[in-house]
């Protein structure tokens, strides 16, 4: 259960950090094809799906609501190290997916296409100059509940997909520095017992709560059915985004500061995470 947990909290963690993918995090701790599976069979395995989602989504949960203004600090004041240690979270996933593929050519069209494609949708996400213009305070009416709705249904598809951001995707939306505010703003609320502000903040994370949930469930269900029917060229495809990940987040990092000490604590922090996700991971 602990274990569990603490996979689901890197999951949320990812998901806070543009760039990061949520999706990537799974694979490297081989939790991906288990929570595809738990999310589509959830109505005929109920008791068994629980027992994977419920600790996996409120370690996600608790990321996202204590740790997001850890990590807004420490990619702020130490981007470097910072995403050295998420590049090796994901390097540390690398032997996991090739094992998917031990025996296959990666010189087939059907296996090499799919990898070119999904590292290149992944390196011209890093390279676009994103405005995030959502002011962090909305007025919530008919239409921009709808917005958000869909805001969410498409923020969470790329969460599930490995080496696609979500915060990424709400970032090109423009809405990754409202959303990030509200919910610390609702732990603000909360914390001095605010109602008027708590419900404020439920106006506008509800409906995106709700888009979230539609569109995990409706994206499992597609990458089920592919998997199904295409699992070797799925497998490439990953492969592609993840190796494309790191590189993508080196492109977004300030190295202005860079420094020998830099240089050394960011190998430590590669170390680091890369252990992090070997132990996580499914042996």
């Amino acid at each position: 259960m602990l274990k569990m947990l603490l996979r689901g909290m890197v999951v949320g963690i990812a998901n806070i950090i543009p760039g990061v993918s949520g999706g990537t995090m799974m694979v490297a701790m081989g939790l991906y094809d288990k929570l595809i599976h738990a999310i589509t069979h959830l109505k005929s395995e109920f008791k068994q799906s629980m027992k994977l989602l419920l600790p996996i989504f409120l370690g996600a949960g608790l990321a996202i609501v204590i740790l997001s203004r850890l990590f807004e600090f420490l990619l702020s004041t130490y981007p470097i190290p910072t995403n050295f240690a998420f590049c090796g979270l994901i390097a540390g996933s690398l032997p996991f997916i090739f094992k998917k593929v031990r025996g296959t050519s990666f010189k087939k069209p059907a296996n090499f296409l799919p990898f070119l494609i999904f590292f290149m949708i992944v390196i011209a996400m890093a390279l676009l100059n994103v405005n995030d213009s959502a002011s962090n305070n909305l007025r919530v009416d008919l239409l921009e509940v709808i917005i958000l709705f869909l805001v969410g249904v498409i923020a969470a598809a790329t969460m599930v997909i490995p080496g696609v951001s979500g915060s990424m995707m709400l970032m090109l939306l423009g809405y990754y520095s409202l959303i990030l505010s509200y919910i610390n703003q609702t732990v603000e609320a909360l914390l001095h017992l605010d109602v008027t502000s708590f419900f404020n903040c439920c106006l506008v994370l509800i409906p995106f709560g709700i888009g979230v949930i539609v569109g995990i469930f409706l994206i499992a269900k597609l990458i089920e059915w592919i998997f199904k029917r295409a699992e070797t060229s799925a497998y490439y495809a990953i492969i592609g985004l993840i190796i494309a990940s790191p590189i993508a987040i080196l492109l977004k990092t300030d190295f202005s500061n860079l420094s020998f000490i830099i240089v050394i604590i960011s190998i430590f922090t590669f170390l680091l995470g890369w252990f992090v996700a070997d132990k996580l991971g499914d042996q």
